[in-house]
């Protein structure tokens, strides 16, 4: 990169970051751009995460960009080929050569008067300081810390002779053949990897404190692959992706307005999947409503099919104390375990650690109100992606990446410089993320709040968002658009950034 200075400065190489350069390709080709990537690789999540069976939970026709058709067999795909995936839209966009890996961002500093961003980056391989500036800054660095999982007080853990992993950090020499394997959780990661476990393993027991609710559906789309033999990618895909949008949307408003018609309907295919006379009410009927946390996937059903096989088990119920072969319950029973895994959660990290000041003053994040789910209110010039908790990730980043592009191309029109989100005029505030999960009460309180009607309140509908998004006005009471409030030139840091 020739300049220490560009139009858009995108933070992060995962699904979201390359998807947001790729619309800057696709929508603002005349704008430079440059992407800061804190690992050595692209994927983000899908690089990151290589426990046994990594998945997704959504479908990789809502999952995969808008702009690049999914064409491999699996709707539901395993972690390598949506890594795969990924990678390949950064080579057909040429994104690879605008990341610079390795830069982890730690401050970012706005000036009203130049009206840019400067930003410091700390280099993970060298620790020098790199300095950037920007005239737009796009984060997406995700909602969770990449460098440690969450896992609770373990009591006796010392005790326990056997090895202990978290998924978040799986080892490379972990061989769990023949082996006896504790898994302790029941959200999406020990949906997946208990099943995949039980592969090889001599027995792999899910232990959780209380059930989760879980789907079984097809790992393939039975209108996809029908389309796929007809017409091109680029026709059926758009097709599929909308089915499954409305399905999935479908399904979210009938468990908010009859949850216990869902709950009925996911116990009775739990039923019908595991053997006769299995305690269904103890071990998958959660005491909450489905949707009040995410629904597990089971793509063909393959925990349910491990269970019935004999090859996996599930206990609900408390630790009492590590021993040294394994875990003793509340209850006095004792689960003999030659490997014992932590799929206990995650801990909830906005914007990757990013502090964030304008003119001098830095921002507090849970003071800030989010407009339409990607802006920050008193925050100019500053975008992040936040996905969606009832649906695919993807479908909102792509319409906050449009987004995005839609308002760097209205500043240029207009001749303005600077976007800044304004706070709503009532108090009213509720969490951005409206999940009750374990990892987001955990952490939900560090984040940024919404308000309680539009622009401020975040949708949970994409059909709506569609509208907001893509066609929607640029201009409401949310939002200022303004020039520089001094002349004055400030020059690029003379301190050159480190080059690739």
């Amino acid at each position: 990169m020739a300049s220490d200075h560009v139009d858009v400065l995108i933070i992060g190489a995962g699904l979201s970051g390359i998807g947001a350069a790729c619309h800057l390709r696709r929508d603002c080709p005349d704008k430079t751009y440059a992407v800061l990537e804190a690992r050595d690789a692209v994927g983000g999540t899908w690089d990151l995460f290589r426990y046994p069976g990594i998945r997704s939970d959504s479908d990789m026709f809502t999952l995969g960009y808008s702009f690049k058709p999914w064409t491999a067999p699996k709707a539901i795909a395993d972690g390598a080929t949506i890594r795969e995936y990924v990678r390949e839209t950064a080579r057909e966009y040429d994104v690879r050569r605008h990341i610079r890996f390795r830069h982890r961002v730690v401050r970012a500093e706005w000036d009203s008067g130049a009206a840019r961003w400067t930003v410091y980056a700390h280099r993970t391989d060298t620790a020098e300081t790199v300095v950037l500036t920007c005239s737009f800054l796009f984060a997406c660095t995700g909602y969770y810390r990449y460098d440690e999982g969450y896992t609770p007080a373990l009591p006796g853990v010392d005790a326990y002779a056997g090895r202990l992993v978290h998924p978040q950090h799986w080892p490379d020499d972990l061989d769990h053949t023949g082996a006896r394997v504790v898994v302790i959780g029941s959200g999406a990661t020990a949906v997946t990897l208990v099943p995949a476990l039980a592969e090889r393993a001599a027995h792999v027991t899910m232990l959780q404190r209380s059930p989760t609710y879980v789907l079984a559906r097809p790992s393939r789309d039975r209108l996809a692959d029908a389309l796929r033999r007809r017409l091109p990618a680029t026709v059926a895909y758009p097709v599929v992706r909308w089915k499954n949008v409305l399905l999935s949307t479908a399904t979210f408003q009938l468990s908010r307005r009859a949850p216990g018609l869902v709950r009925r309907a996911l116990r009775r295919t739990a039923t019908g999947l595991l053997p006769v006379g299995y305690d269904v009410d103890r071990h998958f009927s959660p005491r909450y409503d489905p949707w009040d946390q995410r629904l597990c996937v089971a793509p063909d059903g393959d925990l349910f099919t491990a269970v019935r096989a004999g090859r996996a088990s599930v206990v609900t119920d408390t630790i009492d104390t590590f021993t040294a072969h394994g875990v003793r319950l509340t209850s006095g029973a004792e689960l003999p375990a030659d490997i014992v895994v932590t799929a206990t959660g995650l801990n909830l990290l906005a914007l990757g650690g990013l502090t964030l000041r304008v003119d001098g003053t830095e921002v507090n994040l849970p003071g800030t109100v989010a407009y339409k789910g990607m802006m920050l209110s008193g925050v100019p010039n500053f975008a992040l992606t936040l996905g969606y908790t009832n649906a695919s990730w993807t479908l909102k980043a792509d319409l906050v990446a449009g987004y995005v592009c839609r308002l760097l191309r209205h500043l240029d029109r207009t001749g303005q410089q600077v976007v800044t989100p304004l706070p709503p005029a009532d108090d009213g505030r509720v969490p951005l993320i409206d999940l009750r999960s374990s990892y987001v009460l955990r952490g939900v309180d560090a984040l940024p709040r919404q308000g309680v009607r539009a622009p401020w309140r975040l949708h949970q509908n994409y059909a709506r968002d569609v509208l907001l998004m893509r066609h929607g006005r640029l201009t409401d009471e949310g939002v200022r658009f303004s020039r520089a409030t001094a002349p004055t030139h400030r020059p690029v840091p003379t301190r050159p950034a480190a080059r690739r």
